[in-house]
Formats: structure tokens, C-alpha cells, sequence
């Protein structure tokens, strides 16, 4: 194919993946002209990658132009391996997640038990999805360092895991190409794709789990990964010098000071529902949670304050329980945070909640095996 013409076809393609668009805001957005849009588009409905709808009437005068969007044919699986849980699910392009199976767990799991739950929940996903889907691959994220490259997990204290070929096992398992990358780096890009980071080219996403605390940049529009794809790992920044030693023996972190199983303990609650955990928090009257809560807030804010300074971040966006801080201690956050900052930056940084909810990494984790679709735009 021609260079030209195939460079076209993923420009259209990545446009249709962050949502529905219309032909005509196709043109507009791409400069191209309307009858090669129109063959461009038509093309990739041949692929089955995305489909034509045409609009019921607006109101306006002459013929709706007809919207664009993705097809519901490919299919990427998705794996979260949790201390408590391993995540697999369905995921369609447009982020759409249209599966979810969870698999609690007693203890964090060892790589052989993410691979066997990966291979019955791959079975699961192709016995309910319909005639015609294409499952294109897997994605995994983990949390902890991954080797950009291969996907092979260099250090994942919190599944007590250290050089395991991850991608390669479940390859070989599932019998499709398999890519594997660290959770908060695969969240922050979901997020910036499709959630609470849209429209900025700066962006800090920093998520906590059951797993600790992680983080993903993007700066100048583009994924900030480093040399080891270990970019990001803001839960081991120090916030003080005298605290607690975190999972990777480091001592006085963000991790070690800002924990779901401390506020869980204060709560004495068990559940980690995010939605579950926040209004438990709400509602609490102990002193004990309040005083928690203080801490771990401007134990937060003190780490987002130097990344920012650091980064010069446009936009925070918090995930997991790290939403709720934000929700119920948004003054006292935002009030250390700014009293870190560098003086210009002060009511420059905007700080929000994630917006895909528990869906986050899962969305994160897709976006790993539709990279390679969008770029070499398949037939199906």
C-alpha cells in the first residue's frame, strides 16, 4: 500500500478509536479532502474496523453527514494481576470494556496462577463474545517494573515477583501476541485517551490500589516512559525522612505514608470497593479516620507538589482510592499542595478524579495490543 494512503487510514482509525466522529469533522480534522475521506472510511469498514451510521434527522437543512465509529469486531483482553485478585476482561475499541471477570485471591498471586486465570478467562471471553469478534492480542498491567521491550517484569515487590518473563508465559498460554507494561504508566494513558486527562499535553496520573501507589506521565503530548519504563514511580519519592519502610525497602515514601490498608484498618472495614470505601469514609465520624485522612492528604500533597515542580504538569489526575482523598479532603489538599509549589505555578496545576472509575487499567492494559492495530490498520 501506498505509505501515504496507509499513514491516512491511521489517522482516520485513531481519530474513530477516541470516539464517535462525524464524516464531515473527519475532513476537518484530517485536512483531507470529502471524497477521500469518504474512501478512506469505507476502507476501513471493509477492514471491520470501524462502521457508518447514518444520523436520524437534526433539524438542519440538507443530508446528515454520517458518523463514524469503531466496530465492534476486534477484541483485546485485558489482565490486572491485584495482591488480592487477578482482573481479566473484554475490551473493544473506543475503550469500551464489555467483560469483566474478577478472581479474589487469598494471597498475591505467582505467575503461574495469573496464567492459568488468564487462559480460563480468555475461554470465558470467547464463549460470550458474538460471531465475528477477533480477540487481537492481550495486554497486562502490572504492577511494578516492566521491560519496555519484552514485557518482562524486572521488579514487582508487591506480587513478590523479580524477573519474570510475564508477556512470553502468557503468550505462549493464551496463543496471541501478548505485551505487558507498568499499570499506573497504562492508566495514566487511559485517562489521557479517554477520561479526566483529555485535552492537555501535561499530565501526572497518579493511582493507588491494593497495590500501592503508582504513577504515568505524559509531557509535550507524549508518553513519559524512561529509558526502563520504570517512569512515573512517584510511590517511592520520599515525604519525609523518618517514616516507614515501603515493599521496596525504601524508607519515609509516599508509599509508605499514603496506604489503602492503613485507612481500611482506621475504617474497620474490609471491602476496597472504591465506591464502597469512599462512602464509608463520608459517612465515618471516627476521629481516628479523620486523623488518617489529614495525614495521608498532605502526605499526597507534598508529593504532587515537588512532581509538579519537577514536571511542570498541566493537570493531576488521581485514581483509585486516592479519589476519595480528593473528594473529602479537596480544600486541605489543594491548600498543601499549592503552599509546595513554585510560585508562578500557584493556580496553574489543575488537580482531578480519574473519570473510568474501576476500569482504569483494564482500559490501560487494551491499549497495549490496540497500539500495534492502529498503527498496521489489519483486515479482520
Amino acid at each position: 500500500m501506498d505509505p501515504a494512503r496507509h499513514a491516512n487510514l491511521v489517522a482516520v482509525l485513531r481519530r474513530v478509536h477516541l470516539g464517535p466522529v462525524s464524516r464531515s469533522e473527519l475532513t476537518t480534522l484530517t485536512g483531507l479532502n470529502r471524497s477521500t475521506v469518504a474512501a478512506l472510511v469505507a476502507e476501513l469498514v471493509d477492514r471491520r474496523l470501524v462502521v457508518e451510521d447514518v444520523p436520524a434527522g437534526t433539524g438542519s437543512v440538507g443530508r446528515p453527514s454520517p458518523v463514524v465509529r469503531p466496530a465492534d469486531h476486534a477484541v483485546a483482553v485485558a489482565v490486572h494481576p491485584e495482591i488480592d485478585a487477578v482482573r481479566v476482561a473484554a475490551v473493544r475499541l473506543g475503550g469500551r470494556v464489555v467483560h469483566r471477570i474478577r478472581t479474589a485471591l487469598d494471597e498475591p498471586p505467582d505467575p503461574e496462577t495469573v496464567v492459568a486465570i488468564a487462559a480460563d478467562g480468555l475461554r470465558e471471553i470467547r464463549s460470550v463474545l458474538p460471531s465475528g469478534s477477533v480477540v487481537v492480542g492481550a495486554g497486562v498491567a502490572v504492577p511494578g517494573l516492566v521491560r519496555l521491550g519484552d514485557g518482562h517484569v524486572r521488579f514487582a515487590p508487591h506480587l513478590g515477583w523479580r524477573d519474570v518473563p510475564i508477556a512470553r508465559q502468557l503468550q505462549t498460554a493464551l496463543g496471541v501476541p501478548v505485551l505487558a507494561a507498568n499499570e499506573a504508566s497504562l492508566g495514566a494513558a487511559a485517562e489521557w485517551t479517554f477520561g479526566a486527562g483529555r485535552g492537555t499535553g501535561d499530565l501526572l496520573f497518579v493511582n493507588g490500589g491494593t497495590s500501592g501507589i503508582g504513577g504515568g506521565i505524559v509531557a509535550g503530548g507524549i508518553p513519559l516512559l524512561g529509558a526502563t519504563g520504570s517512569a512515573g514511580e512517584i510511590g517511592h519519592v520520599t515525604v519525609r525522612s523518618d517514616g516507614v519502610r515501603d515493599t521496596a525497602g525504601l524508607a519515609g515514601t509516599l508509599e509508605s505514608e499514603v496506604s489503602l490498608a492503613r485507612l481500611t484498618a482506621a475504617l474497620g472495614a474490609r471491602s476496597t470497593d472504591p465506591e464502597a470505601f469512599e462512602r464509608a469514609i463520608v459517612d465515618s465520624r471516627s476521629e481516628r479516620v479523620r486523623t488518617e485522612l489529614r495525614h495521608q492528604t498532605d502526605a499526597l500533597a507534598t508529593a504532587l507538589g515537588g512532581a509538579a515542580n519537577l514536571l511542570g504538569s498541566e493537570r493531576i489526575v488521581l485514581g483509585g482510592f486516592l479519589t476519595a482523598l480528593a473528594a473529602i479532603e479537596g480544600p486541605r489538599l489543594r491548600s498543601v499542595f499549592e503552599g509546595r509549589l513554585l510560585g508562578p505555578l500557584v493556580g496553574e496545576v489543575e488537580i482531578r478524579r480519574a473519570e473510568l472509575g474501576t476500569d482504569i487499567l483494564l482500559i490501560g492494559a487494551a491499549s497495549l495490543p490496540f497500539e500495534r492495530l492502529l498503527v498496521e490498520v489489519p483486515r479482520l
